[in-house]
C-alpha cells in the first residue's frame, strides 16, 4: 500500500470529550532527599498544554484542519489558562464551565527525561450531559469526522445519544474508550481502546491467534467499522468488520514518553478518514503518527512535513511521483530542515550505466535530488517520431526507483525553464558540453543565488548507442 499525506487544511473534525490541564516541571534529580527516600527534584521550567480531549483537538489542528472542542471543564483559573492554550493551538473551543467545580489538572514531575511522579486534581462533570449532547448536535452535521475522547470524568456521560447523533447525519465517529462496557460505545465507526484496556473486556487470550478471534468477534458483536487495539511496542492491530486483522509493526525505534500517544492515534486515524483515506491506510498514518510522537516528551502533536519525512525516510509514500503542485511543497518543506536541492533534466528513455553515474553524482552536490522528465509528446518534438521507447509513465517509475532520486516530475513544454523558476533549486545539474548561460532554467536559478553544475558523461553511454546496437544485432558501448 503506498501511503501518502492528505491535504487535511480541507476536513473539520469534531472532538467532544474530557479536557484537561497538563502541567509539567522539569528539572534535575542529583540527591536523595534527607527527609525520606525519595528524589529531591530542582525545577528548571514548567510548561502547560491541553491534555485529555484537548490534546486530541490540538493534534488534529497540527494537521492544518479546522478542529472544534466540545467539553465540560470547571470554572476556574485553570479553565482560563486551559481555552487560552487551545485557541493558541487554533482549536475552536465550545466549553462548559460548571460553578464550583475544578478544572481537572495532571501535574507531572520529570528529570533527565524521566517522570518521576505524577499528581491528579480530578472532578467529574455528568451534569453536563445535556449540553454535551446539544453541542455535538449543532456541530456534528457541519464536520467531516467527530472523535469521542472518553476519560470517564462525565463529558461524554451521555455518549450512546452523541453516537446515534453523528452516525444520523453520516459521519464517522470515532471513540476513544474507558472502562468495562463496550456495549456503551456500539455502532460507532472505530473503536480504540489500547491493549490493557482491551484485555479488561474481551478477556486475556491464549496467543495471537486467540487475540484476532477475540477482536473479530468484538467487532460483530457491537456493530463497530473496525476496531483499532494499540500495543505499545507490538504495534497497532487493525479488526475491519468485513476483512482479515491486519497488524502494524511499531514505528519509533527510541521511545522517550508514550503520553498522549493514544491521542496522536486517534486524531490522525479521524483525519486520515474525514480526508476519504480507507481504514487501512488511515490506520497506518496514525501508526506513522505514534512512532514519532513517542519520541517527544510529554503530551505532544506531529506535522504533516514530520510525517512526509518520516515517510520520506522509509522510502515509501514521501518521495517518487509527483505533480509540480506536489513537489513544491516538498521542496519548501526541504528548505526549512536546512536542505540542499538539487535539480536536473532530461527524456531518461532507456536509462543504462551512464544516467546512474550521473544522477548519484548529483545527488552528492545536495540532500534532496528532483529529476524533471520530458513528457512523451515533448520527447516526439526533441528526438522525432521513432521516440520515445518507453513511455512517460515507465520512464518515472524507472527512475523513481533509484535510491538516488527523490522526486520525479514531468513537464510538457521543450525546456523545463517555466518548471525550474518555480521550484528555484540550490543547484541546477546538466549533463555534457552545454554552456552554462546556454542551460534552461539556468539564469532563474543563477539570480535567485542557486548554483549551476555541469557534469560529464560516462563515454560510450547513451540512449542512442543502444537504440543503433539493439537495430544492428551488436553489443554495442551504450547496451
Amino acid at each position: 500500500m503506498q501511503l501518502n499525506i492528505p491535504d487535511f487544511s480541507r476536513i473539520r473534525v469534531l472532538v467532544a470529550g474530557d479536557a484537561m490541564l497538563d502541567e509539567y516541571w522539569f528539572g534535575h534529580a542529583d540527591r536523595i532527599s534527607p527527609e525520606a527516600p525519595v528524589p529531591v527534584v530542582e525545577t528548571r521550567r514548567s510548561e502547560r498544554r491541553p491534555g485529555g480531549a484537548g490534546n486530541v483537538a490540538c493534534n488534529i489542528a497540527a494537521l492544518g484542519a479546522e478542529v472544534h472542542l466540545a467539553s465540560a471543564v470547571g470554572n476556574d483559573d485553570r479553565a482560563t489558562v486551559l481555552e487560552e492554550k487551545l485557541n493558541a493551538a487554533g482549536v475552536l473551543c465550545r466549553l462548559h464551565r460548571v460553578d464550583g467545580a475544578r478544572t481537572i489538572q495532571k501535574l507531572r514531575v520529570l528529570a533527565r527525561n524521566q517522570q518521576l511522579i505524577r499528581l491528579d486534581a480530578e472532578e467529574t462533570y455528568a451534569s453536563c450531559a445535556a449540553a454535551m449532547e446539544e453541542s455535538v448536535a449543532q456541530l456534528a452535521g457541519e464536520v467531516d469526522a467527530v472523535v469521542l475522547s472518553d476519560y470517564a470524568k462525565g463529558s461524554l456521560a451521555a455518549v450512546e445519544r452523541l453516537i446515534a447523533c453523528a452516525r444520523d447525519h453520516g459521519k464517522a465517529v470515532l471513540v476513544d474508550p474507558k472502562g468495562q462496557d463496550f456495549a456503551r460505545y456500539a455502532g460507532a465507526t472505530v473503536l480504540k481502546p489500547n491493549e490493557a484496556e482491551f484485555a479488561a473486556v474481551a478477556g486475556h487470550w491464549s496467543d495471537e491467534k486467540d487475540f484476532l478471534s477475540r477482536g473479530a468477534s468484538m467487532v460483530q458483536d457491537l456493530q463497530f467499522d473496525a476496531l483499532l487495539v494499540t500495543r505499545g511496542k507490538r504495534g497497532m492491530t487493525l479488526f475491519p468488520r468485513h476483512e482479515q486483522p491486519l497488524t502494524l509493526p511499531a514505528q519509533a525505534r527510541e521511545v522517550f514518553d508514550v503520553t498522549g500517544a493514544g491521542d496522536t492515534v486517534i486524531a490522525l486515524m479521524a483525519a486520515g478518514i474525514g480526508c476519504g483515506m480507507n481504514l487501512e491506510a488511515a490506520a497506518s498514518l496514525a501508526n506513522l503518527g505514534a512512532g514519532l510522537v513517542v519520541r517527544k516528551i510529554g503530551v505532544a502533536s506531529v506535522s504533516p512535513s514530520e510525517l512526509r519525512l518520516a515517510l520520506h525516510r522509509r522510502g515509501a509514500g514521501g518521495r517518487g511521483l509527483v505533480s509540480a503542485d506536489e513537489l513544491l511543497p516538498l521542496v519548501e518543506e526541504c528548505r526549512h530542515r536546512g536542505e540542499r536541492v538539487v535539480m536536473t533534466n532530461g527524456c531518461f528513455d532507456i536509462l543504462h550505466a551512464g544516467h546512474v553515474s550521473y544522477l548519484q553524482e548529483a545527488k552528492g552536490l545536495g540532500d534532496r535530488l528532483v529529476v524533471a522528465v520530458n513528457d512523451d509528446d515533448s520527447v516526439v518534438r526533441l528526438k522525432g517520431s521513432e521516440r520515445p521507447i518507453n513511455p512517460l509513465l515507465d520512464r518515472m517509475a524507472v527512475l523513481a526507483g533509484l535510491a538516488a532520486v527523490d522526486w520525479v516530475v514531468p513537464f510538457s513544454e521543450d525546456t523545463p525553464a517555466e518548471l525550474i523558476a518555480r521550484v528555484l533549486p540550490d543547484v541546477l545539474v546538466k549533463g555534457g558540453d552545454y554552456r552554462r548561460e546556454k542551460i534552461a532554467g539556468g539564469q532563474a536559478v543563477l539570480d535567485n543565488g542557486g548554483e549551476v553544475r555541469i557534469l560529464g558523461l560516462r563515454e560510450g553511454r547513451s540512449t542512442s548507442a543502444i537504440i543503433d546496437a539493439i537495430r544492428g544485432g551488436g553489443g554495442g558501448g551504450g547496451a
